[in-house]
Parts: structure tokens; sequence; C-alpha cells
């Protein structure tokens, strides 16, 4: 085989090797994900990066946007906004402590994950339910005016 053969039957495997790789992540991804979303709770916002996000101080929502007693998901920066008193704004990592997913839902002072049911106190980010045994990170958001920044 000359150098150039070798070369080329290297790369092959390299491609395969990344390509298989690159689908196991992507349906890990896809199963830690909980499937489709549905039209009850608050939802899951995803909104397209406009690079301010990873900088912080990108506006997520407007106060009146998020519910009284539930919240909003923003996947896209990976944070769950909740308000679980009146003008009381909480802000947590939306990735599950058990395994990884994303939670989807935020109604009645409860933020769910679809995986497994893990459930979380919307004011403190501590389990309330399910296999997950450690609270959801706090994220530092900031309340100027009625917009809801990351910080």
């Amino acid at each position: 085989m000359s150098a150039t053969q070798e070369h080329r039957s290297l790369l092959g495997r390299r491609t395969v090797v990344a390509a298989v790789g690159a689908a196991g992540a992507a349906a890990a991804l896809t199963a830690c994900g909980g499937g489709s979303d549905d039209a009850g709770g608050s939802g899951t916002v995803e909104q397209p990066g406009s690079g301010g996000e990873k900088q912080g101080g990108a506006v997520l929502a407007a106060t009146a946007d998020i519910p009284e007693g539930g919240g909003m998901v923003f996947a896209a920066q990976k944070v769950v906004v909740t308000q679980p008193k009146p003008g009381e704004f909480k802000a947590f990592s939306s990735t599950c402590t058990h395994q990884g997913c994303a939670v989807k839902d935020v109604s009645a002072g409860t933020i769910t994950c679809p995986c497994h049911n893990s459930t979380f106190d919307a004011a403190t980010g501590s389990p309330t339910g399910g296999p997950a045994t450690q609270p959801l990170p706090a994220r530092e958001i900031t309340v100027e005016g009625d917009s809801i920044r990351l910080a």
C-alpha cells in the first residue's frame, strides 16, 4: 500500500469513527431532551442566539410573560425563570440534576422534568419528588423595569 493509499484509508476510518460518535451523542441528547413539546403548562421558549446571551445581560422576557406561580423555560440559555410570589422572580439551571434532561414545564409552583418525572420547588429549586436528589443550581438574573435579564 502506498503512503497516499494508507493516508486515505486512515482518513476513511477516522470519518467513520467520528460519524458513529456524533450519532451516538445526538441519540443521547434526543433521549434526554424529553421528546415532543406539549401545549400544557408554561412551555419552553426557544430563542435563537443573538450573541448577547453568552456575555450576559440579554433580555429573556418581560415580567408580565412569567406567570405567577409558574414560569418559563428558555432552552437556548438553559435557564428556567419562575415567579413564586407576585413580583418575585427566581432563575435556575434548566438541566435536571438527575440525568441531565431539560426541564419542560413550570406550573402550580413546581418545575417538572419530563424524563423521569422529577419535580422541583419553583421558589428554591429544591427537589420535591422523583429520582432527583440535588436542587437545580440557581442562575443570576436582574429585573430592570419590566425586563428580566440573564446576568
